[in-house]
């Protein structure tokens, strides 16, 4: 990174913070001037008592906030069987359902990237924050994901997700496109980090919908437990299901 035309103050603290290897970046993004950078970085408690348990009404609330599906969004809803849905072979959740899992979380951040571990699914997704450009043909489960420091909070960008027949969440039968794109806003308010995300996919949404959500801080000393999803394990629900195709 250049400092050429910093001034010599923000040059000096730039300086000391790579030496200390201190986690919070005081220019964290390519090309910016000093920016505030929120601190974000920490174990997060996502669980019960920091929200509702997520399921067919949380996040998302019929009246409120439940995505509004075009025709081919219906169909599928409505061919969609829980007997196949992914998860029980061990493929993890995507975004937007990953972040309302009620599962820890560990944020790191570093001057060109951020990391998001989940405990959901043993997920790392990568924030990048130094301008590169989008993939073209990569496309994957969680997705490309670019961000930027603005007013005090960390904006995400992910898009170039693979398509996935249960990938806006695990309980509505929902499906998302390679179209989808997700946008996270990140803030600190006292204790508490905050999010909202909003989620665009024109494949199967009629509109934009969105969700706010909080974790809380995590435990001391508290480190993120393995997930080891085993397929044999993860199936035998399908014993319980009916199918809905004989």
């Amino acid at each position: 990174m250049s400092l050429r035309g910093i001034p010599i103050v923000v040059r000096i603290v730039a300086v000391f913070i790579t030496v200390a290897g201190v986690t919070i970046p005081a220019l964290a993004q390519s090309g910016a001037d000093t920016v505030e950078v929120p601190d974000l970085a920490g174990v997060w408690d996502g669980g019960p008592g920091a929200r509702s348990v997520n399921g067919p009404n949380m996040p998302w609330v019929p009246g409120e906030n439940f995505p509004v599906l075009n025709e081919r969004g219906l169909a599928y809803q409505a061919a969609f069987d829980e007997a196949i849905a992914p998860k029980y072979d061990c493929v993890p959740s995507s975004s937007p359902a990953i972040q309302y899992d009620p599962y820890m979380m560990e944020i790191t951040q570093w001057p060109e990237r951020l990391l998001l571990r989940y405990e959901k699914d043993d997920q790392i997704r990568t924030v990048w924050l130094d301008g590169r450009e989008t993939p073209v043909n990569d496309f994957t489960v969680q997705g490309f994901s670019a961000g930027r420091y603005e007013d005090g909070a960390l904006i995400v960008e992910t898009t170039k997700f693979a398509f996935d027949i249960a990938g806006f969440d695990d309980y509505n039968g929902i499906p998302s496109s390679q179209q989808k794109k997700v946008t996270e806003r990140y803030w600190r308010e006292g204790e508490e980090l905050r999010m909202t995300l909003t989620v665009e996919d024109p494949m199967f949404l009629r509109e934009p919908v969105a969700y706010t959500t909080r974790w809380l801080p995590g435990p001391d000393g508290y480190t993120l437990q393995a997930y080891n999803c085993d397929p044999f394990e993860a199936g035998h629900p399908r014993k319980f299901l009916v199918p809905k195709y004989r």
